[in-house]
């Protein structure tokens, strides 16, 4: 073919210059919209730290007064979000995966500017008041929104690709682990992981990870934790933490989805009079708070850090406690994540399991009770290894957590067959065509 007929044929055939144009405004959008949530995750983490200082230092002061603020704040948070922000419930993962599998929920109020904001100022209110509550499904919902307005803005057709990406780069944002927001793209936010999805994701996360690197530096999340165990101690202790992490994490999800999901009298009676079990599920924080001496109270972050780093050593009863402040929390229906919670847990149920091994290093148990758990929650093994190989910077740990994580997520199964963020995400599909209501929205949101 001639030079001048294959210019004909150029100039024939409008969709060539057409597409190039729209991939890149998508490219644009997607880099700038990457810089953005960076950005917004990194003010929203620093907003949050603050949040629970303001509320140690008020406790610290006045204890007690606690058993009265928190109920109330819960019920008054649940009130406000089910009659203004519906869509801001929750986690907000389950969110970004319906939107995912039906694209006309992405023009909808569920991943909208507003909503997302809100769920941020509300999900602060709640570590304001001491709520079991992570930033991490907060920090997707808002990732996914800055995609879509991005998109928007440029004129550019959403697909599940922008949504998986904003997802995806929203987890590594959180926690300043980019391998882990891949994962977590992979195994939770993605049905299918095309090859264009892959670098639109890859794209985000890195763009998204530098901001966060240029802003707060090279941190490790949970602090640099060495300690790693003995092929003999190995084999003895994760198929321990892997079959008693996955049923008390598949437990916590079953209880999750039969608060949003079951039919039961009882649970209908509960999620008929949210407000009031809202105001039950303040109470029961506060008084497990005040029991332990606050340690249950917020994310769990720096707690768990302690733990990990080997320098403090809570309860005996931290993890229980703590599973009841976060399921508590969580089934309130108010905005929070769960992620960091369930990591806290966790590593309480992993302080228990290193009482029968004296032997191995504690933080090295810990870290095993950690993945156990939280894979029994959000059944994402290859996730949950990645977040907690990065989050202790110990590579020496990965085979353990990865035979850990396999066990734990066969044994979740056999408690709790649906998985989590899959479940609560129904709740959203109910209507797709419109955004979701008081009666579409489940009561808990993970």
């Amino acid at each position: 073919m001639t030079l001048p007929s294959r210019l004909r044929q150029f100039l024939h055939t409008p969709h060539s210059f057409d597409s190039s144009l729209i991939l890149a405004r998508r490219r644009v959008a997607s880099a700038i919209g990457a810089i953005l949530l960076g950005l917004i995750a990194m003010v929203f983490a620093w907003a949050g730290d603050k949040a629970q200082q303001a509320f140690t230092h008020f406790q610290a002061h006045y204890f007690y007064f606690t058993l009265i603020l928190t109920p109330f704040v819960f019920a008054a948070v649940v009130w406000a979000t089910r009659r203004f922000w519906p869509a801001a419930s929750g986690s907000g993962i389950p969110q970004v995966m319906a939107a995912s599998e039906d694209l006309d929920l992405a023009y909808s109020r569920l991943l909208s500017l507003p909503t997302a904001f809100m769920k941020l100022v509300l999900t602060i209110g709640m570590l304001l008041v001491g709520g079991s509550v992570g930033r991490e499904g907060p920090t997707v919902q808002i990732s996914a929104a800055i995609m879509v307005a991005c998109h928007k803005v440029l004129r550019v057709p959403i697909t599940a690709g922008v949504l998986i990406a904003g997802g995806a780069a929203g987890v590594a944002a959180a926690f300043n682990t980019p391998l882990a927001g891949v994962a977590f793209a992979i195994e939770e936010l993605a049905s299918a992981f095309e090859q264009r999805v892959a670098v639109l994701v890859m794209g985000a996360v890195v763009i998204s990870g530098l901001v966060s690197l240029g802003l707060a530096g090279d941190y490790v999340y949970f602090g640099v934790m060495r300690d790693t165990l003995k092929v003999s101690s190995v084999l003895i202790i994760t198929p321990v933490a892997g079959i008693l992490g996955g049923i008390a994490g598949g437990l916590f999800a079953r209880i999750m989805l039969s608060f949003a999901r079951s039919q039961h009298p009882l649970f209908q009676t509960i999620r008929s009079r949210p407000v009031i079990a809202a105001f039950c599920c303040g109470l029961v924080v506060a008084v497990v708070g005040v029991l332990t001496g606050g340690s249950t109270w917020g994310t769990g972050y720096e707690t768990t850090k302690m733990m990990v780093e080997g320098e403090h050593m809570p309860s005996a009863w931290f993890g229980l406690a703590k599973f009841l402040a976060t399921a508590a929390t969580a089934v309130s229906g108010a905005p929070g994540g769960i992620f960091a919670p369930s990591l806290s847990v966790g590593a309480g149920f992993g302080e228990l399991l290193s009482f029968a091994f004296p032997d191995d290093p504690t933080p090295a148990v810990i870290l095993l009770g950690m993945t156990g758990y939280f894979v029994g929650v959000v059944r994402a093994p290859l996730t949950a290894v990645i977040i907690l190989m990065e989050t202790t910077a110990n590579r020496g740990m990965i085979l353990p957590l990865f035979l850990t994580a396999i066990i734990a997520d066969a044994s979740a199964k056999l408690v709790c067959k649906t998985k989590l963020y899959h479940g609560l995400s129904q709740g959203f599909l109910r209507h797709p065509h419109e955004p979701p209501t008081e009666k579409s929205v489940a009561v808990a949101g993970a």
